[in-house]
């Protein structure tokens, strides 16, 4: 997504679900993107990144990677490719947790906020969240997931919100999100514009807690198999605003 400076700063949001400690590495891209075609002038030159967390947590910030925990972030296999992009390894409770990337200084532009589940402990990374200020083009919102490989389907809902965003203070919310669910190969998988559309979908949607407030919001309840997913986040008839988009598994 695009990270602007203020409210605009790009929100990755995760909730560990469980009941053992999970360890995760967040990473916080921007010029290593060049490789997915944006242009380096679109790209956030020097990402940041800052984890917050439950009441009592003290918060981590990282700049560079390479910082404070160079060998440790190396040894996961996942480092990223470029001395300026940022990282932080951790273990945490079970508990709801926001990175927020940002770049340095003043510095905006496209980055990619990341979360890895690093270990097998009781526990999972139950819900996954992005917010950010959503344009049209390459600035659109784009949530990238993926499920483990354990060997069935789990069931899904991604929703698409912005006018509910309003009763947290955001006055430039999306007023009309829409949602694209596609598979690995870019192939459209599930796509919806308003959450209530598909009766039998809004039912299941609604039936797990889900159901967005708004009904201009967006939702889409499917089964996955293991792989890698993407949801895009947009504005409908080329809206642009803030808005969110959440991932969340409900289990087999």
């Amino acid at each position: 997504m695009r990270t602007d400076t203020g409210d605009n700063s790009a929100i990755g949001g995760f909730v560990i679900s469980g009941s053992a400690p999970k360890r995760v590495l967040i990473r916080g891209l921007g010029p290593s993107l060049t490789q997915f075609g944006f242009p380096t002038s679109e790209l956030l030159a020097d990402p940041t990144l800052e984890l917050h967390g439950p009441d009592g947590f003290a918060p981590v910030s990282n700049n560079d990677w390479k910082d404070s925990q160079e060998a440790q972030i190396q040894g996961t296999g996942l480092a990223p490719s470029h001395n300026l992009e940022a990282a932080i390894d951790v273990t945490l409770s079970p508990g709801s947790y926001t990175a927020i990337l940002r770049g340095n200084g003043i510095g905006v532009g496209v980055g990619l906020v990341e979360v890895y589940d690093l270990n097998t402990a009781a526990s999972k990374l139950g819900n996954l969240s992005t917010r950010a200020f959503v344009r049209t083009g390459n600035n659109v919102v784009i949530a990238g997931f993926t499920l483990g490989n354990n060997g069935g389907n789990d069931r899904i809902v991604v929703r698409g919100l912005g006018p509910s965003l309003a009763a947290f203070g955001i006055s430039d919310s999306l007023q009309d999100p829409t949602l694209e669910l596609r598979n690995q190969n870019g192939t459209l998988f599930a796509s919806d514009n308003d959450w209530t559309d598909d009766a039998v979908q809004a039912a299941e949607i609604t039936v797990a807690g889900l159901a967005p407030s708004n009904p201009k919001e967006s939702a889409i309840a499917v089964a996955l198999a293991p792989g890698a997913y993407t949801a895009i986040l947009a504005g409908a008839n080329s809206g642009q605003g803030v808005g969110t988009v959440e991932v969340y598994d409900r289990g087999p």
